[in-house]
Parts: structure tokens; C-alpha cells; sequence
């Protein structure tokens, strides 16, 4: 619910990275993204670049926002990065007309394929399936350069997972609140069909980006992997910027394909929400994070979302 308040996403643009999303947003800029890519690929780890920003309901942000992707896409040929694009389609005009964000979307995805950059379209709540999936089978009759992402909590992501076997396809438990009516809202549930879905577009897929934290997931994978000679070139492990550093390292150094998903941008404050609300753990993981780090303007993560609350009714004080 934090995730989609407009004040507080508000409050979050003018406070800036101050309330520990430092630590697992890569910047507010395409300069700042660069570095944190390069230091990516010295590593051995591939990148997923995320312009953060969502929910866009003025065609002059959605215009800003695609201004933005192509740039990125620019920065991507021109420091030659490991690295390709993952977007969502309400940032560029899916809740204000569909055609003019197919219009949007077909200027980034045409401009990526001729520098040969993967766009992979993120899935965002349930009320926007339908329409994401129209515009990507819209693109594909003339585009082989784009994929998207499966939600394990959905009840029908095998029928899913099933109709678009044939693309990269970057498979997650689901990050939104969703009713009982389209979604389990049990761990176990979905765990298992996450694991369910893993597999099946491992075996008859074209390419698997397994996104998770969950070390025991991750050696169940490698386990299926190696028991079905599945060879590496056709998966990778995914993970957040920030979280779980060592264990990205780890995977790299072991020889798997890994890639990191990079958020960048002054829209950070849903994003990092919707990290924190996904499980306990990551509250955990950012708080250790932030506190280790030797500085005096960072404070707690849920008195920090209260603050940014506060801070955003507040007029600015004049120094």
C-alpha cells in the first residue's frame, strides 16, 4: 500500500536516497547507473537496467521516461555494458491510451534492436496483465529482442508460462498485493508453483532467468539443472542490486550466467516498498546495510517510511 502512495512517492522525489534505499538503488542518474554496471561486469555479472517509475498518468512523463530508456539503451552501445532493459508499460502510457503506448514502446524496442539490446517487459499488477501481454504480442510480429516475466503467485502462470515457452522469460514469485480470486496467497503455494514453473521453462524453454534470494532454491535448480544436463547457457540466476552481494559474487565465480537487476532513478521510492513488503528478510538485509555504513543521516527503515510521510506534508524551511 506504502509502495503506491502518491504523497509519499511525492516526499520520496524531493528527500532524495535518504532513507537507506542507497543501498540497493543504483543511482539517480544514467551516470551514476553506468559505474555501478561497469562494477557489475568486472565481476563477471551481466545487468538488467530498470529506469524506476510506474503508475504514469501524464503523456509528458511517459515521453520523459521514454527519452530516458533510449538514452539508457545509447549508454548501453556506448560504454559497451553487459547489460539490457527491463521496463514496465505504465510508465510509458499503458493507463493513459494503448495505442500511444504501443507507439512508445515500438520507438524503444525498434531503437534497442538495432544495437542489439534485449528489452524485457516487467509484469506489474494483476489489472495490467492482460494489456501487457496484447502489447507484446503486438511487438512480436516484428520484434524477436523482447521477453517477459512470469508471476508464480498468479493461479494461471502455467497456462502462462506455457503460451510464451518460446521467449526469454524471467520467472518470479510476484511482487503486488493480489486477491485470493487470481492469487495464492500462501508461501508454500507459491513457492512450489514458482519451482513448478522454473523447471517446466528449463525444459522446454528458450532461455530462464531464475529471480530469487532463496539459496535453497537456487541448489534445487542447480540439482535440476545437472540431473536433466540442462547447460548453463540456457539460464541464469537473478537477483536486486544490493541485496545478497557474496552470494552474487559466488554464483559468477562458480560459473553460472548471472545477471543483476539495476534500478536506477528518482522513482525509487515504490520500488523499494514493494522489496521491503516482499519478505521480512529483505527489511532485515537493508537495515544491516544501512547501519554498517559510516554515516549520520541514515535512520531506521520504518521510521523511515513515517518520516518521508511527515516530511511531505511539511513546507520546506527557508535556511
Amino acid at each position: 500500500m506504502l509502495s503506491q502512495n502518491k504523497m509519499l512517492n511525492s516526499g520520496a522525489k524531493r528527500w532524495g536516497l535518504k532513507l537507506g534505499a542507497q543501498s540497493v538503488v543504483a543511482g539517480t542518474n544514467i551516470e551514476e547507473m553506468v559505474k555501478s554496471v561497469k562494477e557489475l561486469n568486472a565481476n563477471g555479472i551481466s545487468a538488467t537496467i530498470d529506469n524506476l517509475g510506474e503508475f504514469v498518468f501524464e503523456k509528458e512523463e511517459a515521453l520523459q521516461a521514454k527519452t530516458k530508456i533510449l538514452a539508457v539503451i545509447e549508454a548501453i552501445y556506448e560504454h559497451q555494458l553487459d547489460a539490457h532493459i527491463s521496463l514496465k508499460p505504465t510508465q510509458l502510457g499503458q493507463d493513459i491510451d494503448y495505442s500511444f503506448c504501443l507507439e512508445n514502446l515500438s520507438e524503444i524496442v525498434e531503437n534497442a534492436y538495432k544495437y542489439n539490446v534485449f528489452i524485457n517487459f516487467d509484469m506489474e499488477d494483476h489489472g495490467h496483465l492482460q494489456s501487457s501481454f496484447d502489447l507484446i504480442d503486438e511487438l512480436s510480429k516484428d520484434y524477436d529482442n523482447i521477453g517477459t516475466v512470469i508471476q508464480a503467485y498468479f493461479h494461471d502462470a502455467k497456462d502462462m508460462i506455457t503460451k510464451y515457452k518460446n521467449y526469454r522469460l524471467r520467472i518470479v514469485k510476484g511482487a503486488y498485493k493480489e486477491s485470493e480470486n487470481v492469487a495464492y496467497q500462501d508461501k508454500k503455494d507459491i513457492d512450489q508453483n514458482f519451482i513448478e514453473l522454473i523447471e517446466y521453462h528449463l525444459l522446454h524453454g528458450k532461455f530462464t532467468s531464475i529471480a530469487t534470494h532463496d539459496h535453497q532454491i537456487i541448489n534445487h535448480v542447480k540439482k535440476f539443472a545437472k540431473k536433466n544436463n540442462i547447460p548453463t547457457e540456457k539460464y541464469e540466476f537473478q537477483m536486486l542490486y544490493g541485496f545478497r552481494k557474496d552470494m552474487q559474487l559466488s554464483l559468477a565465480k562458480e560459473g553460472y550466467n548471472f545477471c543483476t537487476y539495476v534500478p536506477f532513478g528518482v522513482d525509487w521510492y515504490g520500488y523499494f516498498m514493494r522489496r521491503l513488503a516482499e519478505r521480512p528478510q529483505n527489511l532485515n538485509l537493508v537495515a544491516k546495510q544501512t547501519f554498517n555504513k559510516k554515516t549520520k543521516t541514515l535512520i531506521g527503515i520504518g521510521a523511515g517510511a513515517f518520516l518521508l510521510g511527515r516530511l511531505s506534508k511539511k513546507k520546506p524551511t527557508k535556511v
